[in-house]
């Protein structure tokens, strides 16, 4: 918890009022018990004897009763501005870093899984921060300040009442030795279910177009029983804590009255102490029930926290590491690239291939051949496992991610595009675009046409995923959005998918008007696409080859 903690950033302010305003209220809180044995004192006075006057007691106990609920009231509010400002930091951490976390590492998640780190785990420790933790303060001063205020009026009394403290807190660790694993397996489970729905969400047309309606909500079901199954088991014993704090607490103060009785009997203990030590003892008990939620809810939140303490460890893209990369031209060379994911076969088998600056170069093969692999190596997605990739002669491996990937673009097969308007798409990668620059971007991917046609033009909200477009519009706006910045490199994967024969053969025309300037490498299956290459290579199990059908592999 202390690793995670280093993740948390209350706000100072708000923090040291909170704390002040806690440690004010324990302190008016230990201040009841003593009017109350005052004013027994006074009560049971015999004439002649001086004690405080009864209406003086009456109202300072009244003014500190009104000035704790004041203080409670202010407390309250700046606790929750501590706990809105932690939980919005730790998401803004968690955000950032899942960001810089490298591609591999979200390709092999969930993404439910993913998200539930921004949103489950991280409110879970946020809420244990400001709703648990921070209160833990002024329970623990309590609990002494009440001990302490016992042992001045009777050692003895006050050592009784705490005699069973050992089997409580033996009972806590039972207990909570249980509970631990039961909260990491609720939130493994938790995770899987968000993941679930997200998922079928993700491809609801196709859920729907297959008939898998009740199939999926059995699936979803059976999971969501599995998560209440497991809360069942865990609240059954953390459920235990509190019965064990009441008997203690009831057994303290009987003996408490047991005792007291005596004293007063022997005339070694005033009446009116035993009233204040009675009140001081069910002060001493309240933390000790506290405390027993808290350990429950330590032992809940050290999921989430452990979950939490993993992603933090793992190690971020450094964007702006290393030399930034100037103006290039454009040429390209992969010098014996091997690449592997841990524990599986080579995708890249020693891979030489040089691309001339302006050069448009296609590259050709199955399925799982290695083309998009080479893709993701130029654009430092991922690093190979030997060899280096240059650009301009300069190896990218020590250039900064950002300046690499502002001089190589992207157009894939998948497009992905906000649910916002057409101009705000086109901008993604360079927000601070003019509009003419935008609209400058859009004629050079003919999408002008059919930007210009719809309701709103530029303006127009496109949807999830842009599920207003046609798969050519959103092939076109993918282009645009990648043509606004302006790389010398550009990589299109399978972008001619989407097309139809026509559309297809219209776009290679198009292409060879807007990319005669920039290196181009057209990675495709389609053989009309071929008509945009200078060369036609051939990927076979991670190495090129000239041509398809040949058998020459390139040479670096």
């Amino acid at each position: 918890m202390r690793e995670l903690l280093r993740h948390i950033t209350p706000p100072p302010r708000a923090l040291a009022l909170s704390v002040l305003l806690m440690l004010a209220g324990t302190v008016l809180t230990l201040l009841i018990p003593l009017f109350a044995g005052q004013l027994t004192r006074s009560i049971l006075a015999e004439p002649g004897v001086e004690v405080y006057p009864l209406l003086w007691i009456v109202v300072a106990w009244g003014a500190v009763m009104v000035l704790r609920t004041g203080v409670n009231l202010a407390e309250t509010y700046y606790l929750g501005m501590v706990g809105e400002k932690v939980a919005t930091g730790l998401r803004d951490r968690v955000y950032a870093h899942m960001q810089a976390l490298p591609l591999p590492w979200h390709q092999a998640r969930k993404r439910g899984q993913v998200l539930s780190l921004l949103t489950s785990d991280a409110d879970e420790v946020s809420g244990f921060v400001t709703g648990t933790l921070l209160p833990l303060l002024p329970t623990l001063l309590t609990l002494l300040g009440a001990f302490v205020m016992m042992a001045r009026l009777d050692t003895t009394l006050a050592l009784a009442v705490i005699i069973g403290l050992p089997a409580y807190f033996l009972a806590m660790k039972i207990i909570g030795r249980e509970i631990r694993p039961l909260a990491r397996a609720w939130m493994d489970q938790y995770s899987q279910l968000v993941a679930r729905a997200e998922e079928n969400l993700a491809v609801l047309p196709a859920l729907k177009a297959f008939g898998r309606e009740r199939l999926e909500q059995q699936h979803f079901q059976g999971d969501n029983q599995q998560l209440l199954a497991i809360a069942q088991r865990q609240l059954r014993r953390q459920a235990l804590l509190s019965p064990a704090v009441n008997l203690l607490a009831g057994l303290g103060i009987l003996l408490l009255l047991w005792l007291g009785s005596q004293r007063i009997a022997a005339g070694s203990l005033e009446p009116a102490d035993l009233v204040s030590l009675l009140l001081y003892a069910g002060l001493l008990m309240s933390p000790l029930s506290s405390l027993a939620g808290v350990y429950g809810q330590v032992q809940r939140v050290r999921g989430s926290a452990e979950r939490l303490i993993g992603f933090f460890r793992e190690q971020g893209e450094d964007l702006d590491a290393g030399e930034a990369l100037g103006e290039v031209r454009g040429e390209v060379r992969f010098d014996k690239v091997s690449f592997a994911y841990p524990e599986r076969e080579p995708i890249l088998r020693g891979l030489n291939l040089h691309i001339a600056a302006g050069e448009t170069v296609a590259i050709t093969g199955v399925n799982g051949a290695g083309k998009s692999t080479a893709a993701h190596l130029l654009l430092r997605f991922i690093a190979p496992s030997a060899g280096a990739v240059y650009l301009d002669g300069i190896d990218i491996a020590g250039a900064s991610i950002a300046s690499v990937r502002q001089q190589v673009g992207l157009v894939a097969q998948h497009v992905q595009l906000l649910n916002g308007t057409v101009m705000e798409n086109i901008a993604y990668g360079r927000p601070e675009a003019s509009a003419e620059d935008i609209e400058r971007a859009a004629r050079a991917a003919h999408a002008d046409e059919f930007i210009e046609a719809l309701p709103q033009g530029y303006q127009t909200l496109i949807g999830d995923e842009g599920i207003k477009l046609s798969g050519g519009q959103r092939q076109r706006l993918s282009l645009a959005r990648t043509l606004l910045r302006d790389p010398a490199v550009l990589i299109l994967d399978e972008a001619t998918a989407m097309f139809d024969p026509a559309g297809e053969a219209r776009f290679i025309e198009e292409c060879h008007q807007v990319l005669h300037s920039k290196t181009v490498i057209l990675i495709t299956h389609r053989p009309a696409s071929l008509a945009l290459a200078d060369r036609v290579l051939e990927m076979r199990e991670g190495v090129l080859v000239e041509g398809s059908g040949q058998e020459k592999p390139v040479q670096a």
